[in-house]
């Protein structure tokens, strides 16, 4: 994908990239989401994790990484989530201690996507002498070779089942102190000046999946035989199928407003929140009634939407829960 021009489009030419903006990242996304390829995390890698680089590191950083981003050579990974903090990330315990020119980590982190590929880590982790989780949370950058660094299992899931999830683990990993990204007690901050694009980006991967299962129903149902009569004309069927299509073009509606927004640069965060929580639980829906349409078909591996409903599945889960969507967007109006 490096080779192709496919990944970071949006990072300058001056760093080896296409200085493309926000709809290459969308032409990328949905075109791999029409060959239900889930497994190379590369949206996550392009448009969620190498934009902190871009926005927050230093120059020296970015001449450091961001061309092996671009060309593919450099894997990424955030290391967020622990096993006792998945969406709270203020009750973190991997933690960042100065020790005179370095900084020493210790901790452990799950469910990180491309852990085990990952080249270069984005770690979240807090000053242990800052009593304010918000203000304790910083970012460093992890080099994969680094002393004290270990990746772990590679976790079997439910589906993504090209796409590798691990465990890390920090023992007294040292990292130099230019290796922080941004400000000292700023990751929280930074974090949530990136969550409108994050969100955005999982709508649109559960947009494009819900199009794509639906394309392959419509395909799958055409001249299905039941009981002496074509399935397709079946007026249950039919309508079934119509609600889908609505479905999804009320959600294609919806995403392509909030991309021209998001371009834009408006404040769509509580927006983006809907969308993200709306088109993933759309995608799992549209992929349960795919497979309820077509019967003994939809129980088979060789049918393309079994594999689609296993990978939708972590959809609204990843990126902040679909409950913790609903709670940002409850407190923004003011319940």
């Amino acid at each position: 994908m490096g080779e192709q021009g496919f990944l970071c489009t949006g990072i300058s030419k001056k760093f080896g990239g296409l200085g493309g903006d926000f709809l290459y990242s969308v032409i990328v996304i949905e075109e791999l989401s029409q060959i239900s390829e889930a497994g190379l995390a590369a949206p996550l890698h392009s448009d969620i994790i190498v934009p902190y680089i871009n926005t927050y590191a230093t120059e020296a950083q970015k001449q450091k990484y961001l061309p092996g981003c671009v060309s593919g050579d450099i894997i990424t990974a955030v290391a967020m989530t622990e096993p006792d903090a998945g969406s709270d990330l203020a009750s973190m315990t991997t933690t960042a201690v100065i020790e005179g020119d370095e900084i020493v980590l210790n901790g452990s982190k799950t469910f990180i996507s491309n852990g085990i590929h990952s080249d270069l880590i984005i770690v979240a982790a807090r000053d242990p002498l800052v009593e304010n989780p918000h203000q304790a949370i910083s970012l460093y950058l992890v080099e994969s070779e680094t002393p004290g660094f270990q990746k772990g299992r590679q976790l079997n899931k439910m589906g993504l089942k090209s796409q590798d999830t691990s465990e890390l683990f920090f023992n007294n990993c040292r990292i130099p102190k230019t290796n922080q990204l941004g400000e000292k007690g700023s990751g929280f901050i930074m974090l949530m000046e990136k969550l409108q694009q994050e969100r955005l980006v999982c709508a649109v991967m559960g947009i494009a999946a819900a199009e794509k299962i639906l394309k392959s129903t419509m395909t799958l149902i055409q001249g299905k035989n039941t009981a002496g009569t074509f399935h397709i004309k079946s007026q249950v069927v039919q309508f079934a199928l119509v609600e889908m299509a609505t479905e999804v073009k009320i959600g294609r509606t919806f995403i392509n407003k909030l991309i021209a927004d998001h371009m834009e640069g408006q404040n769509v965060v509580i927006e983006t929140s809907m969308a993200k929580y709306w088109t993933t639980d759309l995608a799992r829906k549209t992929a349960e009634t795919s497979l309820n349409l077509l019967g003994e078909t939809g129980t088979l591996e060789k049918c393309p939407v079994v594999k689609d409903f296993r990978d939708v599945r972590v959809m609204s889960i990843f990126a902040g829960t679909n409950e913790i969507m609903k709670g940002i967007i409850a407190k923004c109006m003011g319940l």
